[in-house]
């Protein structure tokens, strides 16, 4: 295994993957603006870019979005313009659309039927199409490149055929997104508010992006529902968690707090994105039964057995994590090896992430800035360092730099995931194959690439497995890892008009 000429290679993974959107929902008894801003908080770490709160107040529709994160968007004046029981927000990290426009940020709305205003975490992948049919058949206009703006005025024109009456029933929402799945091709999970009736919430045939229903009763018996992408929001909030979303289900609940909810897709099948438990999710959150921390746990077990099987372990003096998301990893590789578990990088917080940098250039220059290698840990010392993942190898080449700047005799390096070989289409920024350092390298040259003396990647089995293991999941979306396409569609003429448009 990786063994070239003799030399045995030791990968490890240290660049951090690109995560996406984060998505919130809520009907409550009482007002939701600042429910949403909180939960938005616990959401901040899937996107960084805009951030977007819409409340729905009888049948009139608020929103107030706009570039930056949370905490720095929201004044007292925009949240006293938000009210209402029943409201959406959303978090971003753009992968399609262009990141610096105010005019990306979610949600969007469109005035007709009711009035709706939609979020949604993923990537469509038939946007082309899309488009040209809803300006030359549904005689609809988009004004931004955003695929969400597209899947928004599709789900209204679909609601626009199903209404029949003069009110609007779930047997007619059911059917408009029923009609959306046949329309729509790549991952979506996503929420709306229709003026005056209710929140709808559905995801996408395959269940790639996360979604998770919720609920509390107040203190006179009334339900209140929450959905959101990961489960810590719920938690935070004394919701209780009732399950996940569905693939392909729709779930729509009034006004009043009525839920219904229904399989909309013909042929539903879980396939969830497997970055969600390597990188994005938070480690205190459970996404299709299955807990991120646990997963990570695994995978550093998964790691361990191969890095004791096929690398000279018996030099290294500590294993090391990039803090934050690698530590359980890490810390199973340590335990199992044997080996001492030390903390060599300190991580600034008050540094934004190093992938929502536009350019390779300015990704670069922040690193150093985001990390910083403690000299007393390092010194004279052979080190095995473990992270998530590489995908650009921008950030991973850095760190074996300044490890060796700061004293290490010899650098080790191993990833939870296997080697990125394939642009992910599916809501990670990964759109390029060119822009990917493993891609059409053999480790021998991501290594040196690196500048690693020793480099391991997890196998593709080993990371499905540990993240799967013990759940009722039995497939995960691994496009980037194995360029097969769960949705189909996906053919070299679409890859090309990709890295053309660049998405990233």
């Amino acid at each position: 295994m990786w063994q070239t000429e003799g030399e045995l290679i030791l990968f490890v993974g240290l660049e951090m993957p690109r995560p996406m959107c984060g998505i919130v929902g809520i009907v409550s008894t009482e007002p939701v603006n600042q429910q949403i801003y909180d939960a938005l908080l616990l959401l901040q770490h899937r996107g960084q870019d805009s951030t977007g709160i819409a409340t729905s107040d009888g049948s009139h529709l608020h929103q107030f979005k706009t570039k930056g994160q949370v905490r720095e968007a929201f004044r007292t004046r925009d949240m006293r313009a938000l009210p209402g029981k029943l409201g959406l927000g959303h978090v971003r990290y753009a992968t399609a659309g262009a990141a610096k426009h105010e005019e990306e940020a979610q949600p969007f709305y469109v005035n007709a039927p009711y009035g709706i205003v939609l979020v949604h975490n993923g990537n469509l992948t038939n946007t082309r199409a899309l488009t040209n049919d809803l300006f030359s058949i549904d005689r609809r206009h988009v004004n931004t490149s955003s695929d969400t703006e597209l899947l928004l005025n599709v789900l209204a024109t679909e609601l626009q055929g199903q209404i029949s009456g003069t009110d609007l029933d779930p047997d007619q929402v059911f059917g408009a997104v029923a009609n959306l799945h046949h329309r729509v091709q790549g991952s979506y999970a996503a929420i709306a508010v229709i003026a005056g009736h209710g929140l709808l919430a559905f995801r996408d045939p395959y269940g790639i992006r996360p979604l998770i229903l919720g609920k509390r009763l107040t203190e006179s018996g009334k339900a209140e529902w929450i959905v959101a992408s990961e489960s810590l929001v719920l938690e935070s909030a004394g919701y209780d968690v009732v399950r996940d979303v569905d693939p392909g289900e729709a779930v729509f609940i009034s006004v009043d707090g009525e839920m219904y909810s229904r399989q909309c897709a013909e042929k539903p099948r879980l396939v969830p994105c497997s970055f969600e438990y390597v990188y994005l999710a938070r480690p205190d959150s459970i996404m299709n039964g299955i807990s991120v921390y646990e997963a990570r746990l695994r995978l550093g077990d998964r790691l361990a057995n191969t890095i004791a099987e096929y690398a000279p372990t018996g030099n290294i003096d500590v294993v090391m994590p990039i803090p934050d998301s690698s530590r359980p990893a890490a810390m199973q590789v340590a335990r199992k090896l044997g080996i001492e578990y030390r903390e060599g990088f300190y991580k600034n917080r008050y540094v934004g992430r190093t992938f929502i940098m536009p350019g390779q250039a300015q990704r670069k220059r922040s690193v150093r800035q985001k990390l910083n290698a403690m000299s007393s840990e390092f010194a004279g010392k052979n080190v095995l360092i473990v992270d998530d993942s590489i995908v650009r190898g921008t950030t991973s080449r850095e760190i074996v730099e300044m490890a060796r700047a700061a004293g290490a005799n010899e650098v080790t390096f191993t990833s939870a995931a296997p080697p990125v070989r394939f642009p992910h289409v599916y809501g990670i920024n990964m759109p390029s194959p060119h822009e990917l350092v493993a891609h059409g390298r053999k480790i021998p040259e991501v290594a040196a690439e690196l500048g690693a003396d020793h480099l391991i990647y997890q196998e593709v089995d080993d990371m499905r497995d540990a993240i799967i293991e013990g759940s009722t999941v039995t497939e995960l979306e691994m496009c980037c890892f194995t360029g097969e396409y769960v949705t189909g569609g996906i053919d070299a003429d679409y890859l090309a008009w990709v890295e053309a448009n660049q998405l990233s």
